[in-house]
C-alpha cells in the first residue's frame, strides 16, 4: 500500500511541475543545437595507411616471431610519428604556424587491429589541409625512419583523399541534442522534486494531521467567483418562482 502511494505521489509530482520539466528540456536542446551549430568549429579528419616491416633476410621465410614483433613495434613507431623528428619536418616543408606540440594534438596513430598497418589520422578545421598533413606526415616517416630505427620497408597503403573530409567528424549536432534532451529531462525532474522536498506548505488533510498532531473533523471547501454565479443564479430563479406562486395564491 504504502509503495502504490509513493509512486502515486511522484506521478503527481511530476504532473504538477510537468511545465517546467519540459522547458529546462527545450531549453537544453535549443542551447545545445545553438553550440554545435553556430559556436563549435567544425572538425574535419583525414587518415592514411602504412604498412611497417623490420629489416630481414628477403631469402629467410617469415617466422611468427617476426610477425609478432613487427606487432610489438607498433606502439614504438607510433611515438615516433608524433616525435619532433617527424613533425618538425612536416612543419617546414607545408610552412605551418601550429608548433609542434599544436600539431602533436592534430595527429592520433593507432594500429589497424593486431596487424603491421598503422593508420595516420590528422584532424583540422580546414579539410583539405588536413589531407595534406597527413600525407606529409605520412611520406615524412617512409623517408627518415630508416635512419631512426632498422627498418628497411615502409610502405603506404592508402593515402588521404577528398572523399574522407567531404563531411566533419565533430561536432554531431543530432547526437549533442540527444544528450542534451536527456540532461535537460533529468534535470527538470530532479529540481521537480527539489522543489517538492523544499515545499513545506499544507496542501492537504494528512498534512494538518501530520503538521499539527490534530485530528481534523471538517473541511470548509473554497468556493471562487465561477463555482459561486451558477448558485447564485440557482437560488435567485428560485426566488422568482416563489414570488410568481404567492402572486397566483395572492392576486393583488
Amino acid at each position: 500500500m504504502e509503495e502504490t502511494i509513493s509512486l502515486q505521489e511522484i506521478f503527481a509530482t511530476l504532473r504538477k511541475r510537468i511545465k517546467m520539466i519540459l522547458l529546462i528540456t527545450i531549453a537544453a536542446i535549443g542551447l545545445s543545437g545553438i553550440v554545435s551549430f553556430f559556436i563549435i568549429t567544425p572538425q574535419y579528419e583525414a587518415a592514411t595507411q602504412l604498412l611497417v616491416n623490420q629489416e630481414t633476410d628477403s631469402q629467410a621465410p617469415l617466422n611468427v616471431n617476426d610477425l609478432r614483433t613487427n606487432v610489438e613495434l607498433i606502439n614504438t613507431y607510433s611515438v615516433i610519428i608524433t616525435s619532433p623528428a617527424i613533425l618538425d619536418l612536416a612543419i617546414e616543408e607545408l610552412s605551418l604556424s601550429q608548433t609542434t606540440s599544436e600539431l602533436r594534438d592534430q595527429v592520433s596513430v593507432r594500429s589497424e587491429g593486431d596487424s603491421q598497418v598503422v593508420a595516420i589520422e590528422v584532424q583540422s578545421d580546414n579539410p583539405e589541409l588536413a589531407v595534406t598533413i597527413a600525407n606529409t606526415i605520412a611520406s615524412t616517416f617512409e623517408s627518415e625512419i630508416s635512419s631512426i630505427m632498422n627498418i628497411d620497408n615502409v610502405s603506404i597503403l592508402a593515402v588521404a583523399s577528398a572523399e574522407q573530409v567531404e563531411s566533419p567528424v565533430s561536432p554531431q549536432p543530432l547526437l549533442n541534442m540527444a544528450i542534451a534532451m536527456v540532461v535537460g529531462m533529468m534535470a527538470g525532474v530532479g529540481l521537480a522534486f527539489l522543489f517538492e522536498y523544499l515545499d513545506n506548505t499544507i496542501k492537504t488533510q494528512q498534512d494538518v494531521e501530520e503538521k499539527l498532531g490534530i485530528t481534523l473533523i471538517g473541511v470548509i471547501p473554497q468556493f471562487t467567483e465561477a463555482d459561486q454565479k451558477p448558485a447564485v443564479q440557482s437560488l435567485s430563479k428560485k426566488r422568482g418562482e416563489r414570488q410568481r406562486e404567492k402572486e397566483e395564491v395572492y392576486p393583488k
